[in-house]
């Protein structure tokens, strides 16, 4: 017997939708996020989030297809390893979810050969996954906003010089702009008819849900058995990695607990600390892809804690600053000879900060990206090149193509409007 999964808005729950109309309408029509009505769990655990619209031989044909490339755990330390998610494609963690939802939005497209507009937000690595891996992908055009000047030099290259059906918009705020401008578009009815619009940033079950699979994969790399003992931390910014992190213990995964690693943008951390979540203008840090300040998959993870105790038994949020992220690249590479990211930098220092409280456990935390994706501050603080991998080092070589916007939605509209579907 098919088990069929609803998916209900964090806005309302008597709002159900089947699993392709969740993928196909990223954003529930309320403004909510899709969640699903219930967590499955075992071995096809994962196969039951889709099941409802795709048979078993197809979901793993795609994602076969999409997780075509190693996602190494790596022992640093007796207490410490770290689950290297940056091999794919575009070099960031991303790429598992973007692949996975772009096989399997393509396979829904070419049952109903509708035209459909991908429309992303990106802090930094979403809009290169995105655009990679639904290039050239047919009935789809994907357009990219990305803050003007916040992201670093690789990253802008690799979201603005795909061509072809991605277009990248660079634009004159942060990424919470970008983030308002694309859940604006959504509840307008006439772009969402017109342009039959979709979403492939986290807030999608498609580019969510697939994230907690490198979880498992991590705990079945681990050369120890007691993984209750086993703390993950991950870099954190609009927190759809946590919360597939947080689905995936929902789904049977026996880890201790989770670590909230963010930049200064810490909002979550605050309110894990007061039970008050107050979202604010986000602050520029060198680990740009966490410079959130008001995170959409936050909703996702109040659903799946109701009660905040029971979060904070399984949560604790760390902030790290720049100058700690810094001082950890440079003390972590003096020390191992291995080289962070930023991010992974924030990640590592959060970590450690709590197996001190903890001194039986042992810990994970997550590289979600190539440090030669900012290579300025990586290179300061190792006090030499990097290595660039080949493809990122093409990238640079091409010219950049995006066009400027504003944050006022009505011209944003009216550039959206203007764009055509190949």
């Amino acid at each position: 017997m098919i088990f069929c999964m609803r998916y209900y808005s964090t806005n309302n729950p008597t709002l159900r939708v089947s699993c392709r109309e969740a993928v196909l309408s990223g954003l529930a029509p309320d403004g909510g996020l899709y969640m699903p009505e219930s967590v499955p769990s075992g071995t096809d655990a994962f196969f039951e989030f889709f099941s409802q619209d795709v048979t078993r031989e197809v979901f793993d044909e795609i994602l076969r297809d999409a997780v075509n490339f190693p996602i190494p755990l790596v022992k640093l330390t007796d207490r410490i390893s770290v689950l290297e998610l940056f091999h794919g494609p575009t070099l960031a963690f991303k790429d598992v979810g973007a692949r996975f939802m772009a096989r399997l939005l393509a396979y829904f497209i070419a049952q109903t050969k509708k035209e459909v507009t991908i429309l992303v937000a990106t802090s930094g690595d979403t809009g290169s996954a995105v655009a990679h891996g639904f290039f050239n992908v047919p009935h789809v055009r994907v357009v990219i906003l990305y803050p003007s000047g916040k992201v670093s030099e690789i990253q802008e290259k690799q979201l603005t010089t795909m061509g072809g059906n991605i277009t990248a918009m660079e634009v004159s705020g942060v990424f919470d702009d970008c983030q308002r401008l694309v859940k604006q578009a959504f509840l307008d009815v006439e772009l969402s008819q017109r342009l039959g619009l979709t979403s492939a940033n986290s807030i999608n079950i498609a580019r969510w849900i697939p994230q907690a699979t490198y979880y498992f994969s991590a705990f079945t790399q681990l050369s120890t058995s007691s993984f209750a003992s086993t703390i993950i931390s991950v870099p954190s910014g609009n927190f759809g990695n946590l919360a597939a992190g947080l689905l995936a213990k929902r789904m049977g995964l026996a880890v201790n607990r989770f670590v909230a690693a963010t930049n200064v943008n810490d909002v979550v951390p605050e309110y894990l600390r007061t039970a008050i979540f107050s979202p604010r203008a986000s602050v520029p840090t060198i680990s740009n892809a966490m410079d959130v300040g008001n995170p959409s998959n936050l909703s996702r993870i109040m659903q799946l804690y109701p009660n905040i105790e029971d979060l904070r038994r399984d949560v604790v949020g760390i902030s790290v600053s720049d100058q700690q992220t810094r001082s950890t690249i440079s003390s972590v590479y003096d020390e191992l000879g291995y080289v962070l990211d930023p991010h992974g930098a924030v990640g590592y220092t959060a970590l450690i900060q709590e197996l001190e409280r903890n001194p039986e456990a042992q810990g994970i935390f997550f590289a979600t990206a190539h440090p030669a994706k900012f290579l300025d501050v990586v290179e300061s603080c190792i006090g030499r090149s990097a290595e660039i991998p080949e493809r990122l080092a093409v990238c640079l070589q091409k010219q950049k193509q995006a066009i400027a916007c504003s944050t006022d939605f009505s011209a944003f509209k009216k550039r959206l409007l203007n764009l055509s579907i190949h």
